[in-house]
């Protein structure tokens, strides 16, 4: 599988592939935001929305494909505020229901965090659903768990549940933004 930093003119020309994949994650349960059943218009008006984030640079999306199909995704949000710029918000990390177990989660994680570096960004934050597969993933992956808030987001299907706050320190890196 390639992962491939996505420009602004690709992210709109992969946006049909990446609402599919949107689809297939929400609908599988995961919590990103949406509802199930996910409605593909709905998923292609957001990926299409995140064109000119992109293109702004207050976003960067990675992509992983199997053949033409995407499997996986990634995002950094980049604050706008001069106190913030030494952090991003890691973002919709979504891989496949057909490609999950093989490692593509990692992947992408790495991929997030080794770009973050690159440009300068010292500290990462997220947050993800509690209880969730993703959890297990940030944990082993170095990821600090800063705490819970109760009722934070409604599930896929609809059910308010916690959300686990999670940062990353990437001590290894001199600010250059």
């Amino acid at each position: 599988m390639i992962v491939t930093r996505l420009d602004a003119t690709h992210l709109a020309d992969r946006v049909d592939q990446l609402a599919d994949l949107l689809v297939d994650t929400v609908d599988g349960g995961a919590s990103v935001g949406f509802l199930a059943p996910m409605d593909r218009a709905e998923a292609v008006a957001w990926w299409k929305e995140r064109v000119g984030a992109v293109a702004a640079g207050h976003q960067a999306v990675w992509a992983a494909y199997d053949g033409h199909r995407a499997v996986g995704t990634v995002g950094l949000a980049f604050p706008d505020k001069p106190n913030s710029r030494h952090r991003a918000e890691l973002i919709k990390l979504m891989v496949h229901r057909d490609t999950r177990g093989q490692g593509l989660g990692r992947r992408l994680l790495d991929t997030a965090e080794q770009a973050a570096r690159s440009a300068g960004v010292t500290l990462l934050h997220l947050d993800t659903e509690a209880d969730s597969p993703a959890e297990r993933l940030y944990a082993s992956a170095g990821w600090i768990r800063a705490g819970v808030i109760p009722d934070y987001a409604a599930d896929s299907a609809g059910v308010l549940r916690p959300t686990t706050l999670y940062y990353k320190l990437l001590a290894d890196t001199a600010p250059t933004r």
